[in-house]
């Protein structure tokens, strides 16, 4: 049994974009949770996605506005405004990132989070253009694996705590329908707009789609990978 353990783990190889993207989030917040107000936001401003910069690039060389534009899409993943932003994100990204490698890969699911995420930041710009105040953090990226986890797993069901009266239950609900009522959330306040403040809706809902749409072509080589940890 320990060789036949040990043969699918070679197979399969070491499972780490989750943990490592997590770890990576919690230390870029916990260096700018260090910094003075000042700094902080001047760093926020400097590695977060501008839209109207983003949109709309001030005069410079091209290649370096673009260059940078590109650059700043992708640093914005990592860097969170507070707390509660951030412990919100690595929950999403933990329950739903760990599966969703198991059935794809490591890096598969690196690339989901990454250029997904990036994609999402740039629908959020799209829907916010004049901003001048950065979008930032994982929620477009973690959205992205939130698509894949549905496409892959369309019948699994996730574990949820509920509050009755005095006691606390413990019930298994779909998670499609879970991420659906998630899903028609994002809808309603990307509607709704700066009444559930300044969030970038868009960024959620576009980083979703781009998540089921690659796992919905992911899933043939899920399957064979499934196949041959059991094999």
């Amino acid at each position: 049994m320990l060789i036949r353990l040990e043969s699918r783990r070679q197979r399969l190889g070491p499972r780490w974009a989750t943990l490592l993207l997590t770890l990576i989030c919690v230390l870029v917040y916990a260096r700018s949770a260090l910094l003075a107000p000042g700094p902080r936001l001047a760093l926020l401003l400097d590695w977060g996605s501008i839209p109207r910069t983003l949109l709309h690039p001030p005069s410079g060389p091209w290649w370096r506005v673009q260059g940078d534009a590109a650059l700043h899409l992708l640093t914005a993943l990592f860097i969170h405004a507070d707390a509660p932003h951030l412990i919100g994100n690595m929950a999403f990204l933990l329950i739903f990132g760990l599966p969703v490698e198991r059935a794809i890969g490591s890096l598969r699911l690196l690339l989901l989070f990454l250029i997904g995420g990036m994609l999402a930041n740039i629908a959020g710009a799209l829907s916010l253009p004049q901003a001048v105040m950065p979008i930032i953090g994982a929620s477009g990226a973690v959205s992205a694996i939130v698509g894949a986890y549905l496409a892959l797993f369309p019948r699994a069901h996730l574990g949820v705590v509920l509050p009755l009266g005095a006691y606390l239950e413990f019930l298994r609900v779909p998670a499609a329908l879970l991420i659906g009522l998630w899903v028609l959330l994002q809808v309603v306040f990307s509607r709704l707009g700066p009444s559930f403040g300044a969030i970038a809706w868009w960024a959620h809902l576009a980083g979703f789609a781009c998540g089921l749409l690659s796992g919905l072509m992911l899933r043939p080589q899920a399957r064979a990978r499934a196949r041959r940890s059991i094999g």
